[in-house]
């Protein structure tokens, strides 16, 4: 039964996000087969395979596609929508900011490549990113708490059972895709 519920939500959920306005769409110029793709640019070994081309590839992407699939799957009312509208903010301000430092992490790599001796951080420096992840993460984890708390109060119970699987779904979902600031770790 939970995997038919699971699967059912699912689809709404991409259904949801693919029903966007069609002129949000622009259609990709056919490709030759000897024809580069306009991002052809060399890239840092790190950056391979993450092309803002790619569908999904931006938080702020997934995102959106995260919170349809909620919003379905806990069937908000037109009652909770304000609860709903401050939890779907605060994910997407989150997103904008991982956005944000993945761009300057991205940048930073780019950077880097041309030079011939790179920077190895001291046990020190890694300590003191680890503090700065941590403390970041506490910081984001508090400001979910202050959202989700109201949201989940508004809740019948029911939903409340729903809330209970896909809000600690998702929160699992996505949170080791970056490292420290942003920064990928080996996929």
């Amino acid at each position: 039964m939970k995997k038919v519920l699971g699967y059912t939500l699912l689809a709404a959920g991409f259904a949801a996000t693919l029903a966007a306005p069609a002129g949000a769409q622009t259609a990709a110029p056919a490709a030759t087969p000897d024809a580069k793709p306009a991002h052809s640019a060399p890239m840092h070994g790190a950056m391979r395979g993450h092309e803002a081309m790619r569908p999904f590839s931006k938080p702020t992407d997934r995102v959106e596609a995260k919170l349809a699939y909620l919003k379905t799957a806990l069937k908000i009312t037109d009652a909770q929508q304000p609860q709903w509208e401050a939890y779907a903010n605060l994910l997407r301000s989150q997103a904008a900011e991982r956005e944000k430092r993945m761009a300057e992490w991205h940048a930073r790599m780019m950077q880097a490549s041309g030079k011939a001796e790179h920077h190895h951080p001291t046990v020190i420096e890694r300590m003191e990113r680890e503090q700065q992840f941590y403390a970041a993460g506490i910081h984001r984890l508090n400001e979910e708490l202050e959202v989700e708390k109201p949201l989940y109060a508004a809740l019948s119970r029911d939903q409340q059972r729903i809330a209970d699987e896909v809000l600690a779904d998702s929160r699992h979902h996505g949170r080791h895709e970056h490292g420290h600031g942003g920064e990928h770790r080996g996929a």
